[in-house]
């Protein structure tokens, strides 16, 4: 079992930057994939990152070159680096843990891009 807790979410301006965190209530060493999903009002939850134990990222074509994510293991937290932030990016983002076909999510954090 994995309790996800982030934090790091906010308001801020178009164009504007932010920091979301992830920590984890056990080792995230042996986690196969941890990520970073998003869910807009009247829209479906969609995958923003992804990150390996090995390292390997993947992005949603809509935040490539503006997010970036990261793991810090000994600190057992998952970073999200948003950058260039639009309007379009406003949501609820989710941490999400994997390991063989098991996923825990996070209770989610609002970013909320706005002027």
């Amino acid at each position: 079992q994995v309790q996800l807790v982030e934090s790091g979410g906010g308001l801020v301006q178009p164009g504007g930057s932010l920091r979301l965190s992830c920590t984890a209530s056990r080792s995230i060493f042996n986690i196969n994939v941890m990520g970073w999903y998003r869910q807009a009002p009247g829209k479906q939850r969609e995958l923003v990152a992804t990150i390996t134990s090995g390292d390997s990222t993947n992005y949603a074509d809509s935040v490539k070159g503006r997010f970036t994510i990261s793991r810090d293991n000994a600190k057992n937290t998952v970073y999200l680096q948003m950058n260039s932030l639009e309007p379009e990016d406003t949501a609820v983002y989710y941490c999400n843990a994997w390991k063989y076909g098991t996923n825990w999510w996070g209770q989610g954090t609002q970013v909320t891009v706005s002027s």
